[in-house]
């Protein structure tokens, strides 16, 4: 399958006091026994957590947690069973807090919970072919009142000629622009979603995004990231954000403030996938473009898991192969037709498709 072999690379609170003495930092006193530790875990499998007392300190109890969530209470070193059913996959941070001799200290350590759901190799139709254009370097694209939406980045094809970052409105049977604006050069315009008549976009490399109203595109807010971190892409599940930073990580944000509420990491089996790309929540799951890979993951936002993958590697053979033609991105869900338009950077058309399984 000449490069598309990335198929191997893809299937795809509380604070603590004690009354008779501080909390020392010296974590030397005890560890845990990581001797018994998996590198990996999946979800239907249970840890054993015990700490190790070099020192046969004399302890009173030990608190347990897992990812600043408290999971159980231990009469002096008991060991401690938890499974890790319903966790969310990535790295599970261990913590206790050990109860000793009229003292405290906290002990840290880490697994790595992993995918167990063989990710399923979709197939697919075309129902329809529709002109796309070339000029539009696709970052972001969403239907919204039966109206295709489209932002667009600055970003260059092989001969180095940069586009305008832009957001749009596209008659998406002719492939005209019937209504745009442009961000300043310094700008690089990734995903979009839209939410509660409001067109959200994402910014590359400024920290930042835009909140426009869906009719008029008037900008109404600039929004700053919570952290420093890259803009890719972005969708949304009707209440809530989801963005891509260009790990394997999909950050959830409240639309009001982009605060983080949460986040998912993204696995297919026990392999990171990162570079997750332009994002869409179709039927309760998150589609998302695996950049460079000319694949779609599905993935289960509650758990971060892929369970399945759509190859559109062969639509490249169908698109003109034009100087700045560049890597598959965008992903809209038009609910009227059921149907799933994907489309290129700097591509010549958009692809109107059903997913047949």
């Amino acid at each position: 399958m000449k490069k598309y072999n990335f198929l191997f690379i893809i299937l795809l609170g509380v604070i603590l006091t004690n009354c008779g003495g501080a909390k020392k930092e010296n974590n030397s006193l005890f560890t845990f026994d990581s001797s018994q530790f998996k590198e990996q875990y999946q979800s239907e499998e249970s840890i054993e957590l015990a700490l190790l007392n070099p020192n046969t300190l004399s302890v009173d109890s030990v608190v347990y947690f897992v990812n600043e969530t408290k999971i159980g209470t231990t009469k002096g070193l008991d060991k401690l069973a938890f499974n890790f059913k319903n966790q969310k996959l990535g790295y599970q941070n261990l913590k206790a807090i050990v109860y000793y001799e009229g003292e405290l200290t906290e002990v840290t350590d880490r697994v790595e919970l992993v995918s167990n759901v063989e990710p399923k190799l979709l197939k697919y139709s075309i129902v329809n072919t529709y002109p796309h254009d070339i000029t539009a370097y696709t970052q972001g694209l969403e239907f919204y009142r039966d109206t295709l939406y489209e932002g667009t980045g600055n970003g260059s094809g092989p001969t180095g000629n940069k586009g305008i970052s832009s957001l749009r409105k596209t008659n998406y049977r002719t492939g005209e622009v019937f209504k745009k604006i442009e961000l300043s050069e310094q700008y690089f315009g990734e995903g979009i979603t839209v939410l509660n008549n409001k067109v959200y976009q994402l910014t590359w490399l400024n920290n930042e995004g835009y909140v426009y109203n869906a009719d008029t595109f008037k900008k109404e807010k600039t929004l700053p990231y919570y952290k420093k971190m890259e803009g890719w892409g972005l969708t949304t599940d009707g209440k809530s954000l989801y963005m891509t930073d260009s790990s394997e990580t999909i950050n959830i944000l409240n639309p009001a403030t982009f605060a983080e509420v949460g986040s998912i990491n993204v696995y297919s089996l026990a392999t990171k996938v990162k570079a997750v790309n332009e994002l869409e929540w179709i039927d309760g799951k998150i589609y998302g473009n695996v950049y460079q890979k000319d694949a779609i993951a599905v993935i289960n936002p509650q758990t971060g898991a892929v369970e399945g993958i759509l190859n559109l590697a062969d639509l490249k053979t169908k698109i003109t192969q034009l100087p700045d033609t560049d890597v598959l991105n965008g992903i809209a869900y038009n609910p009227k037709t059921k149907t799933i338009f994907v489309t290129g950077k700097n591509w010549n058309k958009m692809f109107e498709i059903k997913i047949t399984q």
